[in-house]
């Protein structure tokens, strides 16, 4: 038994035919696309966690000058 009940020459079965419908081509194709996208995915999230704590700062840095503004109108 393999996974979920599957065994592994029925996995290797469905492949064949995989293979057989698209061609290797289309599924060298679809696996470079697939790659580029998770890529994509991680450098946008790495881009995202770095901006974040850049974002609290100026944020903080924002509300202490407002409130020194504020503290000067007073």
């Amino acid at each position: 038994m393999g996974l979920g009940g599957v065994s592994i020459w029925q996995l290797l079965i469905v492949l064949l035919i995989v293979l057989v419908f698209f061609g290797t081509k289309k599924l060298r194709n679809v696996g470079s696309d697939l790659g580029t996208a998770v890529k994509g995915f991680k450098n946008a999230m790495k881009d995202d966690e770095t901006a974040e704590p850049k974002k609290i700062a100026d944020d903080a840095q924002q509300a202490k000058t407002e409130t020194v503004k504020d503290k000067e109108q007073a």
